[in-house]
């Protein structure tokens, strides 16, 4: 899924921690099948330059740069944020998810939990402030998106269409197509929201089969 997020220099340590652990997984994944640079940029729809900038570290890319890159090698997004899980169980502590956007106003998108591909569900801690706004591509087919609001208000837009959330309201849509998150008030807004992208990989092994 492409999210327009403007891809920002690492500025903090958290920040560079995630930058280095999201460039070790990529080089990894992208090693381990036998991809080139360029080949693994052509399948995104990423630059070189950039691909080269996150294998590294140097960069912190937005969430559409990582989800193109998940999707090109056929992993899940949350597999390119942390080490590939060693229990069946993996508890993360409040304060310790991976914060993968960040707002121009202090708005934070942290994925705090999730499942391995090939059907992948997020959990997503979010926060908007006051008069901040994210907006998303359409994501992969079938992808499913559901939303509550812990705090505050905010207006979800899904294909067009505009749907006003109080705290406590809750909405279910369609992620493959157009969306976004909008907080008009003057106070801060928080919501939890949970994406399930079904047989993330799959399409691309099978069309990589018939090749």
């Amino acid at each position: 899924m492409r999210i327009t997020c403007t891809i920002v220099h690492c500025v903090d340590t958290e920040t560079e921690q995630l930058a280095r652990v999201i460039g070790a997984r990529v080089r990894q994944e992208r090693k381990g099948r036998d991809l080139t640079l360029d080949e693994l940029a052509a399948a995104a729809g990423v630059s070189r330059r950039m691909l080269v900038s996150v294998e590294q570290g140097a960069v912190n890319p937005s969430v559409g740069t990582l989800l193109r890159l998940s999707d090109a090698l056929g992993v899940g997004l949350p597999a390119l944020v942390e080490p590939p899980a060693q229990r069946a169980a993996k508890l993360v502590r409040a304060g310790t998810g991976a914060a993968l956007w960040s707002g121009d106003l202090g708005g934070r998108g942290v994925l705090v939990a999730a499942t391995a591909a090939p059907d992948v569900v997020e959990l997503w801690d979010w926060t908007l402030a006051p008069h901040e706004r994210h907006e998303s591509e359409a994501h992969s087919d079938g992808t499913r998106e559901l939303l509550q609001v812990q705090e505050g208000a905010i207006v979800v837009e899904v294909d067009g269409a505009t749907h006003e959330l109080q705290r406590g309201d809750a909405l279910s849509f369609s992620g493959d197509t157009a969306h976004a998150y909008a907080n008009p008030n003057p106070a801060g807004a928080r919501f939890s929201l949970t994406v399930f992208e079904p047989g993330v990989g799959t399409r691309r092994q099978a069309e990589g089969s018939r090749g």
